[in-house]
């Protein structure tokens, strides 16, 4: 697969996650500063640095562990937003919305990591 991180639709759909993350965390209680919402921006960010990390590799079989790594971030920033809505933090629109992002991301990953598996010649983007 040619072309740079940046042109993956997995890497620009995490970017947006990570800034919609940030935007909301900035609502958090300020004792929540170096909690929760430190904790679910580096799962957001850890999103998209692990895709375009992956893809600096010199493998696709590299390549696809990155993304499995991306895929479980995406899984503790859906587990952090519910945390964040049960404590009260995020209302259930904003919960829902931002998980559902989460999600579209992690549907987009899947799909990058089947494509890279031996014996599918088909790359998704």
């Amino acid at each position: 697969m040619s072309g740079s991180y940046r042109d993956l639709k997995a890497w620009q759909k995490s970017i947006e996650l990570v800034l919609e993350v940030y935007t909301c965390t900035r609502t958090f209680p300020r004792d929540e500063l170096y909690g929760l919402a430190n904790q679910l921006r580096r799962a957001a960010v850890s999103v998209p640095s692990n895709i375009a990390e992956g893809k600096g590799r010199s493998s696709d079989k590299e390549f696809v562990l990155f993304l499995h790594h991306a895929r479980g971030s995406v899984c503790e920033v859906e587990t952090q937003l519910t945390m964040a809505n049960r404590l009260g933090y995020l209302t259930q629109s904003e919960t829902d919305r931002l998980v559902g992002r989460a999600s579209e991301v992690a549907k987009i990953v899947n799909g990058l990591i089947n494509s890279l598996k031996p014996g599918d010649s088909t790359a998704a983007t």
